[in-house]
């Protein structure tokens, strides 16, 4: 088997330990004589799973008693209208911070529900910044704020939360979730779906603080869209595969460290491709500094016909899904949790020999 160098933005690296284990149990789920994707999802054998998953994010992230833990299908894209749908009324205002693509869709969903201040707008500079604290223009009386933690396509992140006063973050995590500790307390709703950081595609974490599902008293929201129908009990049949998934990738983050340690590993593996990119102008970083990913790395070379070759000649050395975001171009390294430090250094060498290729 030839395993290649995966530096795909999504569904992206999963852990090869966690692969190795789910290829044992695929046909014989723990000797039962049948998959777990064969199990009743109200059955004692995946329940457990269930149960398992929720626990190990529960002490991962530090939730205790305050938030519930949901297991949802339709990815961050359904969010983008749960979210407000449930706790955005008419007549009522959220703060949007746009920083990309995905906020954009965010903020556009929204406006169903009630009135959106955008607090920021990266636009005009191509999404290539993350807005500092002095920046963001916050409402009154928001409902919520919402960001995007980490910009896949733009190569951006947010290095710590926005200030917001004590008005509850509402935030898509899909790509840099559980790769670095954050201030649980401060967050209403986190959402992220799992095919960037966390497992296959297929399933949507959702974090909701208890409060916030107090405070829901719409009467028309339907009912599976409902964050409290969720809350209350197992509503209907779960992504019973990618929530098993899930659960091995979680065992294997917290045996590995957990956040601090991945925070530490993913800062290695990011500094030692900004590096090289920032030798010389013949690689060129798409993100502002201080507003680069530790996820997504992102660069440009002096041409497209370059790049183009830099995407062939990388893919037949084994390093694999470097091609960026069509909607931007250019060259994108995800190196996610999974991403193992060896991928990146073959990289690096691989970028060096280019270089005096081509250079």
């Amino acid at each position: 088997m030839n395993r290649v160098h995966n530096f795909s933005a999504g569904p992206a690296i999963l852990p090869l330990e966690v692969l190795q284990k789910a290829q044992a149990d695929l046909v014989d789920y723990q000797g039962t004589g049948t998959s777990i994707m064969e199990k009743s999802h109200r059955g004692v054998d995946y329940t457990q799973v269930h149960e398992e998953a929720s626990a190990l994010l529960s002490s991962i992230l530090g939730l205790g008693d305050d938030f519930k833990v949901l297991f949802l299908q339709g990815g961050a894209s359904t969010q983008f209208l749960m979210a407000p749908m449930n706790v955005l009324a008419s007549g009522q205002t959220a703060d949007y911070i746009n920083t990309g693509a995905w906020s954009t869709k965010a903020i556009k969903e929204a406006k169903a529900f009630g009135e959106v201040n955008e607090a920021y707008s990266g636009k005009e500079l191509n999404f290539t910044h993350i807005p500092t604290q002095e920046e963001l223009k916050l409402s009154d009386c928001a409902q919520y704020v919402h960001f995007t933690s980490n910009n896949t396509i733009f190569g951006t992140q947010f290095a710590t939360e926005p200030e917001t006063n004590g008005v509850p973050l509402v935030c898509d995590a899909s790509s840099d979730f559980l790769s670095k500790p954050i201030d649980i307390a401060r967050y209403g709703i986190l959402y992220a779906g799992a095919q960037k950081n966390l497992g296959p595609a297929g399933v949507t974490v959702v974090i909701v603080r208890n409060d916030i599902l107090d405070c829901i008293n719409k009467t028309d929201i339907p009912t599976i869209m409902d964050y409290r129908t969720h809350a209350e009990k197992l509503f209907n049949t779960p992504p019973v595969f990618p929530v098993y998934m899930v659960k091995l990738v979680l065992e294997w983050l917290q045996n590995k460290g957990g956040t601090a340690y991945f925070e530490q590993f993913n800062s290695k593996k990011a500094t030692l491709l900004y590096t090289t990119i920032d030798q010389d102008d013949f690689y060129t970083g798409t993100a502002d500094i201080a507003s680069r990913s530790l996820m997504n790395v992102t660069f440009r070379l002096p041409s497209e016909e370059l790049e183009k070759k830099f995407i062939q000649e990388a893919a037949a050395a084994d390093l694999d899904a470097l091609k960026g975001h069509r909607s931007v171009g250019g060259i994108r390294a995800s190196i996610y949790n999974a991403c193992p430090m060896e991928s990146v250094q073959a990289l690096v060498s691989f970028m060096a020999d280019f270089k005096a290729k081509n250079g």
